[in-house]
């Protein structure tokens, strides 16, 4: 059963047909087996038997995929370039951004706490977006770049790790604390951090795993 949800006419391409004759589809939810076939754009395919969503072919996914994505790494320069977060206590100013909080770790003897916060909140999103543009730029004009397929399974196996919004809600609960001991002031990189979480989840939904594999494989023949 396939049902509309919205239109665009953003997409170069189709979502093309896969060579290998038929593919199948399971269900998430009831685990009911359908004959997956590829959709129009803004189409949604649901099980016949729970009505929950299969795949989708999300309106202009590749470009959407691809302008979040570099979106994100233009805010990742100004989450850098700025102050994060401004604190005054008694007479003395101390200025935060990420790579200043990960080295206060390593010198306070958390080396552990200050890799993982270089890793999830620096490294990852900078190679999820750079990843996606990788793949996705390509695949709109119906090429495959060296190596995407490769790129693409890495970039599932690591998207849990992209762990923005679990920072942004650890800092909000630290600074409910710290608000009664100091002044508090949000700098430009504390809400360009804020738009780059949301901009790397609309990235990462922006096209359905479906479709992109079977953009990889018709892209490689």
């Amino acid at each position: 059963m396939i049902k509309r949800f919205s239109r665009s006419r953003l997409a170069l391409h189709p979502w093309p047909k896969p060579p290998g004759g038929q593919h199948r589809s399971v269900c998430h939810f009831c685990d009911t087996l359908h004959v997956a076939e590829p959709l129009p754009e803004g189409m949604a395919a649901r099980c016949q038997c729970c009505r929950a969503v299969l795949y989708q072919n999300r309106p202009a996914s590749l470009a959407r995929a691809t302008a979040f994505s570099v979106t994100a790494l233009i805010l990742v320069v100004v989450v850098h370039a700025f102050p994060f977060l401004t604190m005054d206590a008694a007479s003395i100013r101390t200025t935060l951004n990420l790579v200043s909080a990960a080295t206060a770790l390593f010198d306070q003897g958390y080396p552990i706490l200050g890799a993982a916060l270089a890793l999830f909140t620096i490294i990852t999103p900078v190679l999820l977006a750079s990843g996606l543009i990788y793949v996705c730029g390509p695949l709109m004009f119906g090429r495959l770049a060296p190596g995407a397929i490769l790129v693409a399974k890495w970039l599932h196996k690591t998207e849990p790790w992209n762990m923005i919004e679990v920072f942004l809600l650890g800092v909000l609960v630290s600074l409910l604390k710290l608000e009664k001991v100091a002044d508090l002031h949000f700098g430009m990189g504390f809400w360009a951090f804020g738009l780059l979480m949301v901009c790397m989840a609309a990235a990462v939904a922006g096209i359905d795993r479906d479709e992109l594999w079977d953009r990889l494989e018709v892209a490689k023949l």
